[in-house]
């Protein structure tokens, strides 16, 4: 029997690229969880059709990950990939039935997101000095970009001088699968931008023009140089475990949601597709409410 699934799955990984315009990092990640699929079926059960893909086939395999101490986190991304893998096919008329019915998708213990509290982002800014260079200069206002509006990295990395709107105190902000959001900043915020990229024009003769944020040498941001920038900073002023990127987008959502923020509003600043994806920050503010209910209430 003839292997079939080469053409099909780069069929899906373009309709990936091209019709839902997910970026390079997703279209992999599925790539490398269909090439890990396609081949364990090869090795445990030969040359199979997409059509000859039992459904036993997908639980053989999830058992697989399983026995290797996989996360159920990752299990599920896999069996996502998967479903809308043969989704896809189905509508392609590829194949009749998916060999995904009937599979179930193993539970997750939810962690609320670690976040940084407001008195220690106050310290950040307002006591921790900054080098009087051009990598201080960067360092702080990519500080001050992630905690204010609460971009991912790569919007971050690659957020352009056009991007930013001075008549409206605003940036625009080209997020996954290329839709573009507006987020309100401060007038201070809106100050340093403005102030950051006339610096960059009188201490470069060349640099990146494509983006805001340049290294010493005038070069685009690279991932490395934010993580690390983040660590560093909130090393000085936080002990929760994760210092990362992500963990400022997590403060910054959460800083709205216990100010009062609507969810619908804060959904919409993160350029979440769903409000499940959003919720997960209400879970924090309760948390507030009961310590708030704990330290005040008489009988708590």
């Amino acid at each position: 029997m003839q292997q079939t699934t080469g053409q099909p799955v780069q069929d899906f990984l373009d309709y990936l690229k091209f019709q839902k315009r997910y970026s390079q990092h997703t279209v992999i990640s599925y790539k490398n969880d269909l090439d890990s699929f396609f081949y364990f079926i090869l090795n445990q059960f030969g040359e199979t059709s997409l059509q000859d893909i039992k459904t036993t086939f997908v639980r053989s395999w999830l058992a697989t990950l399983k026995e290797e101490s996989m996360e159920s986190k990752s299990i599920n991304r896999k069996i996502s990939t998967l479903k809308s893998f043969f989704k896809y096919q189905l509508r392609q008329e590829k194949i009749t039935i998916s060999p995904m019915t009937g599979i179930i998708s193993p539970k997750v213990n939810k962690r609320l997101p670690q976040f940084v509290d407001t008195d220690a982002m106050n310290v950040l800014f307002q006591h921790v000095e900054f080098p009087d260079d051009w990598d201080g200069k960067t360092q702080r206002l990519l500080l001050e970009l992630f905690y204010n509006t609460g971009i991912r990295q790569a919007e971050l990395i690659g957020l352009k001088e056009t991007q930013i709107d001075k008549t409206n105190n605003a940036i625009k902000v080209l997020g996954k699968g290329s839709k573009e959001r507006v987020i309100p900043v401060s007038a201070q915020l809106l100050k340093q931008m403005k102030e950051y990229a006339a610096a960059k024009a009188l201490n470069f003769e060349q640099y990146d023009k494509t983006c805001l944020l340049v290294t010493a040498s005038g070069k685009k941001l690279y991932p490395g140089y934010v993580y690390n920038t983040v660590k560093k900073y909130l090393g000085l002023v936080t002990t929760i475990d994760k210092k990362s990127p992500h963990v400022l987008r997590h403060t910054f959502a959460t800083h709205l949601m216990n100010g009062g923020a609507d969810l619908n509003a804060v959904k919409e600043l993160l350029g979440h597709s769903s409000l499940a994806a959003t919720q997960i920050y209400t879970h924090n503010s309760i948390e507030k409410l009961k310590d708030i209910h704990k330290k005040a209430h008489p009988k708590a």
